[in-house]
């Protein structure tokens, strides 16, 4: 059990360095689903599910790659239910600052960032205890 602090320390650096890669994949995808026509909200939605997709592979195969490998698409849809409590922080952020900031509507990476933040502790710890559990 000593070596439970090192491991949690490994894997919150990775999910955390993950969620960095995804801040781009989710600001991109925004920008692009903006310029395309989508509202700064529903393009909000699908840049979401986007980054959550990217970041669900790559903890998958790197951050939690110990935990069990069955039925990729049922840890994903895990993923995406456990996750959605992080996205709730994480999208609320979002439109609060949206809502309330000049600046976030004129730099909505900006209200991305905030919110990114916001949910990663909640979506590390269900991550690690729903959803990439070892395998039995």
């Amino acid at each position: 059990m000593a070596q439970a602090g090192p491991i949690v320390s490994r894997e919150l650096l990775s999910f955390a360095g993950i969620g960095a890669a995804a801040f781009f994949v989710d600001a991109g995808m925004l920008q692009l689903l903006l310029a395309g026509g989508a509202g700064l909200y529903v393009g909000r939605l699908g840049s979401w599910l986007c980054a959550a997709t990217f970041t669900w592979f790559l903890n998958r195969r790197l951050t939690f790659r110990d935990a069990d490998r069955r039925s990729p698409l049922r840890q994903w849809a895990r993923f995406l239910a456990a996750n959605s409590v992080g996205g709730l922080l994480n999208y609320g952020t979002y439109a609060l600052c949206v809502a309330l900031s000049d600046t976030a509507r004129r730099w909505p990476v900006l209200a991305v960032g905030a919110g990114s933040a916001a949910g990663l502790v909640a979506n590390f710890l269900l991550s690690r205890r729903l959803v990439f559990r070892s395998s039995p």
